[in-house]
């Protein structure tokens, strides 16, 4: 039987300065004054017309997404969640996380985003090396990233997490190293380090940039950075996430663990258990900001509706908890697709065979060997 599981809100924030070549993500560059109160009027419609998937139901974390959420002023994210906040039930203290570019902090602003309610922010920073910041296509150089985090610090914000990315083109592990080196300096709770992967429909993908490492050299620096990240006091809890303690991101954790949550903003994407129906369905809304603009609040936002079949619940529960170092319960499986342990038995086993995975009998937690190659565990439980 299908359990609801904890619930969380994303809030996708779709504009930027300047899309980057690598990015696939629902981006669009801001021609002119952004409409800011229009775009928080249509966030406000857009989660009225969710609701009723919700009634109840308690709000775990919040995460601003984009797109630059740093772009929107703190007074606009103060009203959005000021007006969810008396819609929904917010758990005591959750967290709320605001991605930020260090190319757009001003001033003054991360206090009047902290007085908002945001208690945790992730910078986008990529790259120390300017360099490979320009080859990134990123509008910060090395000196803003510092200046940017530094800013927040003195505001008062002590939980924050900085991305990186590796196998980046011209880089050597020498700069990959030292990435990590003026990361750590900087003293974050969280780091997000991830390869360079060309998407497809981005610009990269069209026209690869030049110097790329290869495999080996990706790989090397990889588990240099891992190497570094540990003895720093970094616990890698997921495929590319290293936490201080009790500092893991709450909020891609319920995703990991095939949480629920609640997706509101132009191409904003969800996934909910309709317990009443004993069906999980997956949302998404209209990409375009213009059309999100003018729908949002009826069903012409919504981009799709999908109920996830019973065959592809077990790929797509294993999607996200393969990516975890804990691995998973067989119990929290059976609770959050709705299905019994025995209908992933035989693909546990090749899995275990292969040494892939360990399985007690009541938990699954993926060897060393099975997160080098996640995608091919993953891939046993793709429905015939």
């Amino acid at each position: 039987m299908l359990i609801p599981p904890p619930l969380s809100l994303y809030v996708h924030l779709p504009w930027c300065v300047r899309k980057c070549p690598y990015c696939d993500f629902n981006s669009h560059e801001g021609r002119g004054p952004l409409p800011f109160e229009a775009y928080v009027d249509a966030l406000i419609a857009d989660l009225d017309h969710d609701l009723p998937l919700v009634w109840g139901r308690t709000v775990q974390t919040v995460f601003f997404g984009g797109g630059t959420p740093s772009l929107f002023p703190a007074e606009a994210v103060d009203r959005f969640l000021q007006a969810a906040s008396a819609r929904l039930r917010f758990a005591p203290g959750l967290e709320i996380t605001l991605e930020t570019n260090p190319g757009t902090a001003e001033h003054g602003r991360f206090e009047h985003y902290l007085a908002a309610g945001v208690n945790r922010l992730s910078f986008g920073v990529q790259s120390f090396d300017d360099g490979c910041l320009r080859r990134l296509g990123r509008i910060h150089d090395s000196r803003e990233a510092d200046y940017a985090v530094k800013l927040a610090q003195d505001a008062g914000f002590d939980n924050f997490n900085l991305d990186l990315m590796y196998a980046l083109p011209e880089q050597t592990l020498a700069m990959a190293e030292y990435d990590v080196e003026r990361a750590l300096a900087l003293q974050p709770t969280h780091i997000s380090h991830y390869q360079l992967t060309l998407e497809p429909n981005t610009l990269f993908a069209a026209r690869p940039p030049a110097g790329i490492p290869e495999h080996d050299e990706a790989w090397d620096m990889q588990e240099r950075c891992q190497a570094m990240l540990a003895e720093a006091g970094y616990a890698q809890y997921e495929i590319s996430a290293y936490a201080r303690p009790e500092r893991q991101c709450a909020h891609n954790l319920n995703y990991w663990r095939f949480g629920d949550y609640l997706g509101i903003g132009a191409g904003a994407h969800g996934k909910l258990t309709l317990g009443s129906e004993q069906a999980i369905l997956r949302r998404w809304k209209a990409k375009h900001p213009a059309e999100y603009l003018a729908k949002a609040g009826g069903a012409g936002a919504i981009g799709g509706d999908e109920r996830i079949s019973a065959e592809r619940r077990p790929f797509d529960f294993m999607l996200n908890a393969l990516r975890l170092n804990e691995g998973f319960s067989l119990a929290g499986f059976e609770a959050t697709t709705g299905l019994p342990r025995a209908a992933i038995a035989a693909e546990l086993a090749t899995a275990a065979d292969r040494g892939w995975l360990s399985n007690d009998g009541e938990r699954v937690v993926p060897s060393e060997l099975g997160r080098r190659f996640a995608n091919d565990v993953m891939e046993l439980f793709l429905p015939d």
